[in-house]
């Protein structure tokens, strides 16, 4: 095998991403093997028998990887973020919405032991509607990131080289999920103007089944 050559990758993602995306990289490959993964056990288990012709790339996964599944790689991995660099974190379209940020957008960055620190190597911005909620950033913000995974597809699934970096850096408050969760609680002593800014924001958010402040 060739020293630049990649032969594997592993493909962090849902169950049903796993194939239009494994697709994009083998038009460019047709004996890549795809490794899907769905989970930290599934992940770590993958990087753990990591040859140096193997790239791990996590597309819109929640799922923290371990520094030492990293470090068993024999070059960067890549994470598509769904959410601009001022915006690192859980569930950024929740946030920006929030916020009334009239701009967004999506990043692609090499992972690194800390969650969304990782060098940048591809953002695009778009600008939101005002009339914009979660369903449509979430739509807007999933297409942006397939084009950009198939524009980077050739390089991703036939050179080992790390792609370039490009000279931004991440900035902003890194959200959680727990703050996602208090955001689309409801309280009755709330204004009309408060609710309507958070359903606007949180859509639908799955809460936990005995939380009372989850309007029906």
């Amino acid at each position: 095998m060739a020293p630049d050559q990649i032969t594997r990758i592993i493909l962090l993602t849902s169950p049903e991403e796993t194939p239009p995306l494994g697709g994009f990289l083998r038009a460019h490959s047709p004996a890549l093997e795809i490794v899907g993964a769905h989970d930290r056990a599934t992940v770590e288990y993958a990087c753990a028998s990591a040859s140096p012709g193997t790239r791990l790339l996590s597309f819109c996964s929640p799922v923290i990887v371990p520094a030492a599944a990293l470090a068993a790689l024999p070059g960067p991995a890549y994470n598509f973020h769904p959410g601009p660099p001022t915006r690192p974190g859980r569930y950024p379209g929740v946030f920006a919405l929030y916020d009334g940020d009239k701009q967004f957008g999506i990043t692609v960055h090499e992972m690194a032991p800390k969650v969304d620190s990782g060098a940048i190597v591809a953002v695009e911005w778009f600008d939101l509607a005002p009339d914009s909620d979660l369903a449509t950033i979430e739509k807007q913000t999933y297409l942006r990131l397939a084009t950009v995974f198939r524009k980077l597809s050739k390089h991703l699934a036939t050179c080992a080289a790390p792609l370039p970096r490009l000279p931004h850096g991440w900035s902003g408050h890194k959200t959680t999920r727990a703050e996602a969760l208090a955001l689309a609680r409801i309280t009755p002593e709330m204004s009309e103007s408060e609710i309507a800014r958070r359903r606007r924001a949180c859509g639908q958010i799955e809460m936990p089944s005995d939380d009372p402040g989850w309007p029906a």
